[in-house]
Parts: structure tokens; C-alpha cells; sequence
């Protein structure tokens, strides 16, 4: 599984074809891949090429402005940022344990931005290609196409999104961007009227997201020779595990195995993440390259999201989801499952163990309560860790005796996912790109390999970009050799 991402030699003498910006999917990025002559893969980089930088202007800022100032990094998954650093701000203020109903509330919450995110990513992004196929028409593959031609699926995936937005507004303040998370606990609980309100219509997400999951896994494996083999690679693999070895998307510690499945490290006190992981910086993209210490830069490199975190934990402690998990791991025979587009598979358990959460803690008296902050002795640092959507999400924070942050460093899921996109579209242009003439369903094939991971591109780099996409082969002195592009709109045109 060593990762190669060596410069080709004489590049200029290479024809180079560049996708960009990827679509169907957050932020902005490029995929730029040299073939010689004889139309053989070279070289395959992912680049991405936005770049705000959050970690330093929210230096010299009040800590407790930090948790609703970094979730604007992103307008998909702004809970994850928004609860991580209050994690982190946790420490700072001495909250060394919540109260129970700060804890269940921010639970609530988390989960139901679990439940919209990979609802949106699996209806609206992912599902297009998987029902209509990756060479279908350019025009079918929408949300719009699904909505025609599977109405009823494209309505459980809109209401699915809803109601988990439901739940982030009602713990939140609001959909998006909300503040209920603060440095030691909640500022508001879940009225009974508000619990009345979400249990009406949980049930239905329950079974909604049961439905999502054999979807899911129809649709990989009724082809399971190419599913299993588009974009194949091994990696290792990262996430949060629980003390009893359960999947626990809020907190626990880190476990890191081997693509085969052998511990690296087990149940790892978050806080010293630093003395694990590490990231490199490669000069071609603003998005950093993590890897285990241990392993080195070159075998330490690491997949986390759905995929790793449904073969990396032993159990899911709600009973449905675990059940779709113990079959996920019967069709593996009891070896980890590599494939990318397995992640869409592990996403849909994930989202009805995350329905079931909900339902459990809806019913659970806490979250109304009222005893909603807890405070200690002052730090002046703080790591915070949880299962964001896409992945394991690190805040780290230092703050000076004025209560200003002086020190920020986020590791953001699809950064650590970096390595593994790169690998991945590697291998798809090695499968389907030598020997070809560039079409816009070829350009599909290498979006899809990324688009499997759920990437935010803007979470990974800490800006927001645009999404048109066009990709060139040029000869060695830079003449266009063949040109198709996609314009904002989603025509597709040729020009040479």
C-alpha cells in the first residue's frame, strides 16, 4: 500500500489532461493526469486550489467566539466544526465532564447533522450516477432525473434531509450555522413540545434509512465485479472508537489498523493526537497529506469516514444498524472492504444508526432538562475530536492569559481522506482513461472515485470555490490535442 506520488519524468514531454474544477461536490478542486504517447498513466495528482485560511485570522479572537466562528468554514456540515470546538473550549473552561443533558443534547444534534448529511450526499450527489450508471447521459444525472424516475426514493431522501435539519434547528437555533453549543455545555434544552414534534415523524426516518441501507447495498453489489474493483486500494485505516469497542460518532478514543485489519493503536486519549498523526505538505496543493508516525510518510497514510469507521469498530450499539453492520463484514468474509464505492454502503448504516440515535435519545427525559453548564479550573489549551460525516475531525486550540487564541490547528476529515482520493483516482485513470478519447463520461468516472469519499474541499482547506469543469490533452509544446468541458449550467461541449 505504499503511496506513490512521484513526479513523472519529463513532464513537459508528456500530454497532460486536467478536470476542473471536480463537481458534485464542496469547494474547488482539479485532477491533473500525464500520459505519454502511447496513452499510459504517468502521473494522477489531486489538486486542490482554494485557500482561505481560518487557523490563522481566528488568532487574536476571544475563545468563546470560536465555535460559531469556525463552522463557517462550511455550509454542509458547520455542526461538526461547530461541536468539535466546542469540545475543545470544554477543556479550556475546566468542563471535564458535562452534565447529562448538555452531553444527550449535543448528541442530538450531531446525529441529526449525521442524518441530513449523508441523506444529502447519497440522494442528491452520489445516487444519480449509482442509479442511472457512470456513462448514462449528462442530463439524467441529477436529482431532478431521480426525482422522475424514482420518485418515491427521491422522496424519503428529501424528507430524510429535513428532518435531521429539523433537529439541528431545534438544538442549534438554527439550521445553519446555529449556536447551541457554548464552552461548557448547551444554551437551551429540547422543549416537550419539541420532542412531541421530531418522535411524530421519527419512526418513518428509521425505516427510511433501513431502506437507504439495502438501496445501497443492491446497488454495489448487483455489480459486484466492477464495484468492487473501481478504484480499488488498501489502506490504513483511523476513526473514534468507544471504551467497549463500539462505533461512537461523538467521542472515544482513536484507533488506527492496518489494511488487513492489525492495531497500530487502540483506544488513544485524543488530546495527544499529535504524538500519532502528523501531516506532510506537498508544494502542488493547498490540502495537507496526514499519516501515522509510526508507519512514515509513505506506508503511514490512512482512509476515515463511513468505510473506516464501519470496519474499524466491533459493534453499533443500536440494533438495526448493527445488524446491516454484521452483514457488511459477512460480505468482507471478516477482512476489511477497500472498495471507495463501499462508502456509500457504510454511509447509509451509519445514517440509520444515527436515526435510531435519535429515537433513543428523543425519548430520553434529559434533553429537557435544565441543568445546562458546567465549569472548572481554566486551561490554556484544548484538542477536541469527533466523527464528522466525512471523517475524524481534530480541533486543537491554544489560548493566552488575555482569553485570545494564539495557537489553532484543524485536521478536517477530507484532509486525511487526501492520500486515499489521490490513490483512488489513480487507479480509475489507470482502469478506464489509457487508450480512450476523452468524453465527458470518462470525466464522470474520475469525479465518481472522488465523490465516493463525500469530500469538503472548503472544510480542507478553509475556503469555497466554484464548479464548472473542463479537461484538455496537450502535447509536450502545450497545443491542444482534445478539449470537452462543462459549464456552470451543466452543458458539455468539445473545441480543439
Amino acid at each position: 500500500m505504499t503511496f506513490e506520488l512521484e513526479t513523472a519524468k519529463e513532464p513537459e514531454k508528456l500530454k497532460r489532461v486536467v478536470i476542473e474544477p471536480v463537481s458534485r461536490v464542496e469547494g474547488h478542486g482539479k485532477v491533473t493526469i500525464l500520459l505519454d504517447d502511447e496513452d499510459r498513466v504517468h502521473q494522477v495528482r489531486l489538486h486542490i486550489v482554494e485557500f482561505r485560511g481560518f487557523e490563522r485570522f481566528i488568532q487574536g479572537r476571544p475563545y468563546w467566539e470560536v465555535p460559531v466562528m469556525v463552522q463557517r468554514l462550511c455550509g454542509i456540515c458547520p455542526v461538526s466544526h461547530h461541536l468539535v470546538a466546542a469540545k475543545a473550549m470544554d477543556v479550556i473552561v475546566g468542563a471535564k465532564q458535562l452534565t447529562p443533558t448538555a452531553e444527550k443534547l449535543r448528541r442530538l444534534m450531531h446525529y441529526g447533522q449525521m442524518l441530513q448529511s449523508h441523506a444529502l450526499h447519497f440522494f442528491h450527489l452520489a445516487s444519480p450516477d449509482l442509479l442511472f450508471g457512470f456513462d448514462s447521459d449528462i442530463a439524467k444525472r441529477n436529482i431532478v432525473a431521480v426525482v422522475e424516475a424514482y420518485p418515491e426514493i427521491a422522496k424519503q431522501g428529501v424528507l430524510l434531509r429535513k428532518f435531521g435539519q429539523e433537529v439541528i434547528r431545534l438544538t442549534a437555533g438554527k439550521r445553519v450555522h446555529g449556536t447551541g453549543a457554548i464552552p461548557g455545555g448547551m444554551n437551551k434544552n429540547l422543549s416537550r413540545e419539541e420532542r412531541e414534534i421530531l418522535l411524530k415523524d421519527i419512526y418513518h426516518m428509521v425505516a427510511w434509512s433501513r431502506d437507504a441501507v439495502h438501496l445501497a447495498k443492491k446497488l454495489y453489489t448487483d455489480d459486484m465485479e466492477r464495484n468492487t474493483q473501481f478504484g480499488y486500494f488498501r489502506s490504513n485505516m483511523l476513526g473514534l472508537i468507544r471504551a467497549d469497542g463500539a462505533l461512537d460518532l461523538y467521542h472515544g478514543g482513536l484507533r488506527a489498523r492496518t489494511e488487513t485489519g492489525e492495531t497500530i493503536f487502540d483506544h488513544v486519549d485524543y488530546s495527544h493526537y499529535s504524538d500519532y498523526i502528523n501531516e506532510e505538505v506537498k508544494s502542488w496543493s493547498y490540502m495537507k497529506f496526514p499519516f501515522i508516525i509510526s508507519k512514515g510518510t509513505q506506508d503511514g497514510w490512512y482512509k476515515v469516514g463511513p468505510l473506516a469507521r464501519i470496519n474499524n469498530c466491533d459493534f453499533i450499539d443500536t440494533p438495526l444498524a448493527e445488524t446491516e453492520r454484521r452483514d457488511f463484514v459477512a460480505y468482507g468474509h471478516g477482512f476489511p472492504i477497500h472498495s471507495p464505492l463501499a462508502y456509500h454502503w457504510a454511509r447509509m448504516i451509519e445514517m440509520l444508526h444515527a436515526a435510531e440515535t435519535i429515537k433513543d435519545l428523543l425519548h430520553d427525559d434529559d434533553v429537557s432538562g435544565n441543568d445546562l453548564m458546567v465549569k472548572g479550573e481554566k486551561a490554556l489549551e484544548g484538542v477536541g475530536v469527533l466523527e464528522a460525516p466525512r471523517g475524524t475531525l481534530f480541533h486543537h486550540y491554544r489560548i493566552d492569559e488575555n482569553d485570545q487564541v494564539t495557537m489553532a490547528n484543524l485536521i478536517v476529515s477530507t484532509t486525511s481522506n487526501n492520500h486515499a482520493m489521490n490513490e483512488a483516482v489513480r487507479q480509475v485513470a489507470k482502469q478506464y482513461l489509457d487508450g480512450h478519447t476523452v468524453t465527458e463520461p470518462l470525466l464522470n468516472h474520475i469525479e465518481v472515485a472522488i465523490r465516493a469519499f463525500d469530500p469538503c474541499l472548503s472544510c480542507a482547506t478553509h475556503a469555497v470555490g466554484k464548479m464548472p469543469l473542463m479537461v484538455e490533452i496537450l502535447d509536450a509544446e502545450g497545443r491542444a490535442l482534445d478539449r470537452v468541458y462543462k459549464d456552470g449550467a451543466g452543458e458539455v461541449g468539445c473545441a480543439v
